[in-house]
């Protein structure tokens, strides 16, 4: 998984910095350093052990029960960092919040579909309030109307498979665009969310 002789920690004072990601969602968790020890008892154990300044060694979770199983480890170009993938079984931060960067709200999305995702699931969680407020947005209107979600769904779909066999490569990426975005909102009324979707492609790569 990962050949510590290729890691420079003489570059750190005996440290190399540690990105952790989400190996799901992409989210950056947080960012800690490590020792040669404790890339040792990350590869050792499966989990993700740090360096701390102050406290030396520690085992992430060894308290909190929120530990981060190792996923995949990789180097950078210069093997003074690690960028760990983990599939973490709560919060990163010790404020409660799910990544360090996060400390107001979900984490930072890691690309434009987790960000599409986010905004659909907000606008889930306002449906009532702007039906009240009669200023519903159109994704609301799909989320509140099984028909004419579903009957969006299949115009896109149509839509896809025409470009494509038209061979528009240009058309074809703004009507994959128009699928997805439906797709998402389709599946979000049956409460199922981008991160469960990635976690059924995950199950049939392994």
């Amino acid at each position: 998984m990962l050949d510590v002789s290729q890691l420079d920690f003489a570059k750190g004072n005996g440290l190399v910095t540690v990105v952790a990601q989400d190996a799901t969602t992409g989210a950056v968790l947080m960012v800690a350093h490590a020792d040669r020890e404790a890339v040792a008892r990350t590869l050792a154990t499966g989990e993700m052990h740090y360096t701390s300044r102050t406290r030396g060694l520690w085992h992430k979770g060894a308290t909190s029960g929120h530990v981060q199983r190792v996923v995949s480890l990789a180097l950078d170009c210069d093997g003074d960092a690690i960028l760990a993938r983990v599939a973490p079984a709560g919060p990163a931060c010790h404020t409660g919040a799910v990544s360090c960067f996060a400390q107001s709200g979900p984490p930072p999305a890691a690309d434009a579909l987790a960000a599409l995702d986010a905004t659909v699931a907000l606008r889930a969680a306002d449906a009532a309030g702007a039906t009240a407020a009669g200023r519903m947005s159109y994704t609301q209107r799909l989320l509140g109307d099984r028909n004419l979600r579903l009957k969006k769904l299949g115009e896109e779909a149509a839509e896809l498979v025409t470009a494509c066999a038209d061979g528009d490569a240009g058309r074809a990426a703004e009507e994959g665009a128009d699928l997805v975005y439906h797709a998402l909102v389709a599946l979000r009324a049956l409460g199922v969310t981008l991160d469960d979707v990635r976690r059924v492609l995950a199950g049939r790569t392994t």
